[in-house]
């Protein structure tokens, strides 16, 4: 396959994936192995990162008029309830925070665990069981407020519970959030959406931090096979960056409608079956 396919392919799988409950950095590395992508070629991990960030750009202009409502009703709040220590824009900083000071110090932790599929395989099922049984059990509640009502106990613990993400690949970003939600009293709807307003600083800084590390070693991007900076390389970048982009708009357009009315069982199971092909895989 040409570099022009795999960016494509590479780029539905990073869309797809982000913002669904399923691990994309689980999924991408999968896929980049089984496409056999040298894991450790300095231009496909500068790629990695140039889709990720694709994706990410999608969720500021899909949320655009929420954000807009949020700023606009800063501190008081849509209900004139909220101060500026606990308005919904001030918890989702506390929230990153709460994830973003543990992240860094376990730094090299997360590094060591990003290339182990083993660690992946495990994580998507383990966080496929625990994702099932929370939603089973508190997926259902009535009445429970949205963004606008959450507390500050709530978002700490969010956040908090973020880091198993960066510690443990594959258990996803978006899974970890919206069951330490529904575990903190939030509907589905309101962890979903918080889930979604938290990734944005979160995301938007593990890529920066990615992407400033990558440029402090420039050589690697004249990567194996010719593959660098040059007019090949970029269109390579352009079109990963373009796709994954646009599948992630329409992921999560999808997933909004889709939660308002089932539950996250049927990503639940299908965590499950991939981690268990995933370590049946490794043991061949």
């Amino acid at each position: 396959m040409n570099d022009y396919g795999l960016s494509f392919i590479l780029g539905i799988v990073e869309g797809l994936t982000e913002f669904l409950p399923v691990s994309s950095t689980a999924h991408l590395r999968i896929s980049e192995s089984l496409l056999g992508i040298d894991l450790s070629n300095g231009y496909w991990k500068m790629f990695s990162i140039v889709i990720q960030l694709g994706a990410i750009l999608c969720l500021p202009i899909y949320f655009r008029r929420r954000i807009t409502e949020f700023l606009m009703t800063f501190p008081r709040g849509m209900h004139g309830d909220r101060t500026a220590a606990n308005h919904p824009l001030t918890l989702t900083l506390l929230a990153f925070v709460c994830t973003a000071g543990p992240a860094f110090l376990l730094n090299k932790v997360i590094g060591k665990n990003l290339e182990s599929l083993k660690v992946m395989g495990w994580s998507l099922v383990v966080g496929g069981v625990v994702m099932w049984v929370v939603d089973a059990v508190y997926g259902n509640r009535k009445n429970p407020g949205d963004v606008e009502d959450i507390r500050t106990g709530q978002a700490i613990w969010i956040g908090l519970c973020q880091i198993l993400s960066a510690v443990f690949p594959g258990t996803s970003r978006s899974m970890s959030t919206i069951t330490a939600g529904e575990l903190a009293g939030l509907s589905r709807e309101t962890s979903l959406e918080f889930s979604f307003l938290l990734s944005m600083p979160t995301m938007a800084a593990a890529t920066g931090y990615d992407f400033y590390k990558f440029i402090r070693h420039p050589e690697e991007s004249g990567a194996s096979g010719g593959l660098g900076l040059n007019g090949h390389g970029i269109v390579v970048l352009a079109i990963g960056f373009v796709v994954s982009f646009l599948v992630a708009w329409a992921v999560v357009a999808w997933f909004m409608h889709w939660v308002r009315k089932r539950g996250f069982t049927p990503f639940a199971v299908y965590r499950i079956l991939a981690g268990i092909a995933v370590l049946i895989w490794m043991v061949k």
